[in-house]
């Protein structure tokens, strides 16, 4: 038996890698702030296993609560394999430095980096109690690979969770565990997020014009193909742990 975890899974790429993961009847754990009603139904019209967890990520007990519970659950069950994806994340704040605030700071680092080393972290543990195999996916960007004025914060987490990223790979080899884990940066989509991109000021981004001319020329990939994409590649068992791959990998 085969189990995912998908946080962030209510809308963009969490909901496409879901619903690509169902059609491939796998069980299916949804976590997230607020349940995506398409995919609740559906799972429901299809007869796929879909569960759904409520959960805050940028609150650490929460976090620690709920995840705890479904690996509990999911390992009773000795599945062969569990994917994790560690999708969730914000962009905001989108300001410069001298001129941010406190709490969407926090919630940034909690939500993009603390929350995917906590979970992580759970499951390597709980899982290497059994046999199960954890196959972990931290969904990153560009952004950590270069500063970009404006995104101090983003671009800090998200290079953040690309060393843990390599690290853990590393911790893990040592160990001579069959655990994986990689790094994914899906490029730029057609989500909720570039809405906040588009929406931010000139002032505050400096790369504004570049990002609504590619919404404005039909540059934006669908969070489908990138989805579907990414399950294809994990599923075929033959990811380098500890590398981080790009959409550019995947897709011509």
């Amino acid at each position: 038996m085969k189990f995912a975890i998908v946080t962030g899974a209510s809308r963009g790429l969490g909901e496409a890698i879901a619903v690509r993961l169902l059609q491939e009847q796998m069980t299916v754990i949804s976590v997230s702030r607020t349940e995506n009603e398409q995919l609740k139904k559906l799972a429901l019209e299809k007869g796929f296993n879909y569960t759904y967890y409520h959960c805050n990520l940028s609150l650490e007990k929460q976090v620690q609560e709920v995840f705890l519970e479904i690996a509990q659950s999911i390992l009773t069950k000795n599945p062969e394999e569990i994917y994790l994806f560690n999708n969730a994340g914000v962009i905001e704040p989108i300001e410069t430095v001298g001129n941010l605030d406190q709490t969407p700071i926090l919630r940034n680092i909690q939500v993009n980096l603390i929350a995917p080393i906590l979970i992580t972290n759970i499951f390597i543990n709980k899982a290497g109690q059994t046999n199960s195999k954890v196959i972990v996916t931290n969904i990153t960007s560009g952004a950590a690979t270069r500063p970009i004025e404006g995104w101090s914060v983003y671009c800090t987490s998200k290079a953040g969770l690309n060393m843990f990223t390599e690290t853990v790979a590393i911790e893990q080899a040592t160990q001579n565990t069959q655990n994986k884990i990689i790094a994914f940066s899906p490029g730029v989509m057609d989500t909720d997020m570039q809405t906040t991109i588009r929406s931010s000021s000139k002032d505050a981004f400096k790369e504004l014009e570049k990002f609504v001319e590619f919404k404005e020329k039909n540059k934006l990939l669908s969070a489908d193909v990138v989805g579907s994409a990414l399950v294809d590649f994990i599923l075929k068992d033959d990811v380098v742990s500890g590398k981080v791959y790009h959409i550019s990998d995947l897709i011509s």
